[in-house]
């Protein structure tokens, strides 16, 4: 079984950044594939980014090149860096790591 704790969600101004981190238990980490999604109330959850071993590193067209994924295989963590928030990227974001999810932590952009 695997656990996914997620932390760094919060309120963030218009343009401001945020850096969500999600810690997995095991040591599964390095060969499963990793994503952050995220989802608003009365919407599906939606895939933000992901990284599949020996394919590639995937975004969504809305967060290209503001959203950065990364991940420590040693300390069993990924990363989600967001820069240049919207309010549009308000919303609840989950971990995901093979088929565990995480808990979701609250993303928040607001003046």
């Amino acid at each position: 079984q695997v656990q996914l704790v997620e932390s760094g969600g919060g309120l963030v101004q218009p343009g401001g950044s945020l850096r969500l981190s999600c810690a997995a238990s095991g040591r599964l980490f390095g060969y499963y594939t990793v994503g952050w999604y995220r989802q608003v109330p009365g919407s599906q959850r939606e895939l933000v980014a992901t990284m599949i071993p020996a394919d590639g590193t995937y975004y969504a067209d809305s967060v290209k090149g503001r959203f950065t994924i990364s991940r420590d295989s040693a300390k069993n963590t990924v990363d989600l860096q967001m820069n240049s928030l919207k309010f549009e990227d308000t919303a609840v974001y989950y971990c995901k790591v093979s088929s565990f999810w995480g808990q979701g932590t609250q993303v928040t952009v607001s003046p």
